[in-house]
């Protein structure tokens, strides 16, 4: 997710602009408080609706937790789950250290 400032608009338009079209969230602020977000129009944005294409890129990029990304798309953790697993966002995200405890487990 990138940052811009008003200002950048102006200055910047074209790099939010390639951003976005790459499939980046872009936020706006304005005194450094965010006024607006770009979201990717995409396949996402028209089926699943804006809410709930912020809350999957949102939770993949790991600026919100799955609680947030339910609320903020409307739908239950477990919808949001399934939501997810069809846009093939991993809820689950062992650091590395779990994975090799979870491996020496079953050694």
């Amino acid at each position: 997710m990138h940052i811009f400032t008003v200002r950048d608009l102006r200055e910047r338009t074209g790099e939010l602009i390639r951003g976005v079209e790459n499939g980046e969230l872009a936020v706006i602020t304005k005194h450094g408080t965010p006024v607006f977000v770009a979201v990717p129009f995409d396949e996402t944005l028209l089926r699943e609706g804006v809410g709930a294409a912020l809350a999957i890129k949102l939770f993949d990029e790991e600026h919100i937790s799955l609680n947030r990304a339910a609320k903020l798309a409307g739908l239950s953790v477990s919808e949001t789950i399934d939501m997810l697993g069809r846009h093939g966002v991993a809820v689950i995200r062992p650091t590395e250290e779990e994975l090799e405890r979870e491996l020496a487990d079953f050694s």
